[in-house]
């Protein structure tokens, strides 16, 4: 059946239904002289009178009534199917790539996934962990978490932790050799722990600040590692003084296996945002995904 057959079929049954042409031209949208010349171009094509008109109404002929009960459910079964369509539509569902630091991704993206993926099984994740500056754009990625600081200007970023702090610390079993810093300018007489940043290849000069006074402070020590990670396990085990966020520090400041050092020389700075580009099409999920990763305070 070619698609104005079926135009016409949906035309005679809005009159047959209104028994007007002039409501059924107002249902579908037309005029009343366009919908009695398609009418009788179905008539005629059909060789059979579909339609009686009087002078208050129109009423089906046999032949219409009989039509008429053969497309009623046939028409309304594709409204139910285009209805079910347009929900489908609306429906979060799709595969959503993101790339995070691993930190990022352990604290706040994957308690966020772990409650929302059950609840919506259409909507898939590819994580990528990688501390890097990603071009997400060029890597095809949906949207990138990284601190605010580190995230292009010209990106939607959207806040999805409280602020942060870097934190110097320490083992115990260090501070028993070594007395603690008490400003920057003691590094220079201690171990420290530096990390190869990924992305440009240099050292990580480590970042102060106190009254407005900003201090980069180049350290020195045994340990050269790019890994934060690693980075924490040489601190615990006594090989240095490590400076990273605060964050990366949780659980060995709770038990005790490091020390906080040059605490007030450590203000606290935005925090991980989501960010993705500004022309970005948001889909239901990728939005469901955003609000569930919102943070609000």
């Amino acid at each position: 059946m070619r698609r104005e057959e079926l135009a016409d079929l949906a035309a005679f049954m809005a009159v047959a239904e209104e028994r007007s042409f002039t409501r059924a031209a107002a249902r579908l949208g037309t005029s009343q002289s366009a919908l009695s010349h398609t009418i009788r171009r179905l008539e005629t094509r059909l060789g059979v009178r579909l339609l009686a008109r009087t002078t208050r109404s129109v009423v089906a002929t046999q032949a219409g009534e009989r039509l008429l009960a053969t497309l009623r459910p046939a028409l309304d079964d594709i409204d139910a199917e285009i209805a079910a369509l347009s929900e489908l539509r609306d429906k979060p569902a799709g595969t959503i790539r993101i790339t995070s630091t691993g930190q990022a991704a352990r604290q706040i993206l994957w308690p966020v996934l772990a409650r929302l993926l059950p609840e919506h099984p259409d909507i898939h994740v590819e994580l990528s962990i990688d501390s890097s500056l990603t071009d997400i754009v060029t890597e095809r990625f949906d949207a990138g978490i990284r601190l605010s600081e580190q995230v292009a200007k010209d990106m939607i970023a959207v806040p999805i932790g409280p602020d942060l702090r870097m934190a110097v610390a320490g083992a115990p079993a260090y501070f028993a050799r070594r007395p603690a810093p008490i400003t920057p300018q003691d590094l220079a007489g201690h171990d420290c722990i530096n990390m190869r940043l990924r992305t440009s290849g240099g050292l990580y000069a480590w970042e102060l600040d106190k009254d407005d006074r900003e201090l980069k402070v180049r350290v020195d020590g045994q340990l050269v590692l790019n890994d934060v990670d690693m980075i924490v396990t040489a601190a615990v085990a006594g090989f240095g003084l490590a400076c990273l966020p605060e964050d990366h520090f949780g659980e060995a400041f709770a038990d005790g296996r490091l020390v906080r050092v040059l605490e007030d020389w450590c203000p606290p700075f935005p925090g991980y945002h989501l960010y993705y580009p500004s022309r970005r099409q948001v889909t239901p999920a990728f939005a469901l995904l955003v609000e569930a990763l919102r943070y609000r305070g």
